[in-house]
């Protein structure tokens, strides 16, 4: 039985361990150190530490694989092979070159097409019709290995965390199925076209505010992409709001005017975003027409960018 060590943090990463556990010897699993989450900043244990402690796997939170003596702690699992699935720190020349059969990882991108963190948001926000995952060989470079495997999914009206838990099964499929050739090396990998190559970084609440001069494809986009770490905001009657669900409305407002008589509408350039969710500034999240009734808005409203 081949020797793994498994490297994941967020809960992306889970079905990628499972894929592992039971048909491979997982000797070890790495993650991320605590940290602190929430409004509360609570130090709280990554969804991959708490599956790890669930099964009884070694686990290791080293700050850095930099370290010298992390690196010898991971030398000393004498792993096969590694396999990494959003772990959320780059590996160094020396890990990546550690194990007989390498570095494999489960990248949730068509590559060459986003490289980097934040791939499945950066789809989202460019409008493209597929999502996927590519189960790839590890290099120095930003995802630049060659791959063995891509799988997609459309992208349809999904948000980021739907497209998140959709990839992470499909990922961990194609993991499982490709394992065998890769721990045998009979699979086939192919070179990435640098030259088609582009680049997901990490989003901001920036690249997701909403405001009046966006066409409503654009900020319904933008709604889709956002999350807990780049929430999408507004400034309705003054009053600043975060919006995580919404969709296009069949009624047309004026730019930056807000309609509130059956729900709560924002006007766009070519439309209106009808708003299904919002967190008010320094309370939880609520249903958009539940707010609407204690707001109490002036029948000539406006909205603007937070």
């Amino acid at each position: 039985m081949v020797r793994v060590v498994f490297m994941g943090t967020p809960a992306f990463a889970v079905p990628a361990l499972d894929a592992l556990l039971g048909s491979h010897d997982v000797v070890a699993v790495y993650t991320r150190p605590d940290a602190g989450a929430g409004r509360g900043r609570r130090v709280t244990a990554s969804a991959v530490k708490v599956r790890a402690l669930e099964v009884g796997v070694t686990i290791e939170q080293p700050a850095s694989l930099r370290d010298p003596a992390a690196i010898e702690v991971l030398r000393g699992f004498a792993a096969d092979i590694i396999v990494v699935a959003a772990y959320g720190a780059i590996l160094p020349r020396e890990v990546i070159e550690m194990p007989r059969l390498g570095c494999v990882n489960v990248h949730a991108s068509l590559l060459p097409r986003w490289r980097g963190a934040a791939p499945i948001q950066r789809a989202i926000l460019a409008g493209d019709e597929l999502a996927g995952v590519s189960i790839m060989r590890m290099e120095e470079g930003l995802d630049t290995g060659p791959w063995c495997t891509q799988v997609s999914t459309r992208i349809d009206g999904k948000n980021a965390a739907e497209l998140t838990s959709e990839l992470a099964t499909l990922g961990a499929e194609a993991l499982a199925t490709m394992l065998p050739s890769i721990t045998t090396r009979k699979c086939v990998w192919v070179p990435q076209d640098d030259a088609a190559a582009t680049y997901a970084t990490k989003l901001t609440a920036a690249d997701v505010a909403l405001e009046p001069g966006l066409a409503v494809e654009d900020a319904w986009r933008r709604v889709r992409a956002s999350g807990p770490s780049a929430p999408c905001r507004a400034v309705v009657d003054g009053r600043r709001i975060t919006v995580p669900a919404a969709r296009p409305a069949s009624s047309t407002v004026r730019a930056a005017s807000v309609s509130s008589e059956d729900a709560l509408v924002l006007g766009l350039i070519d439309g209106a975003l009808l708003i299904e969710t919002l967190v008010p500034e320094g309370r939880s999240a609520m249903p958009a027409a539940d707010w609407l009734r204690g707001a109490r808005l002036a029948p000539d409203s406006h909205w603007s960018a937070s």
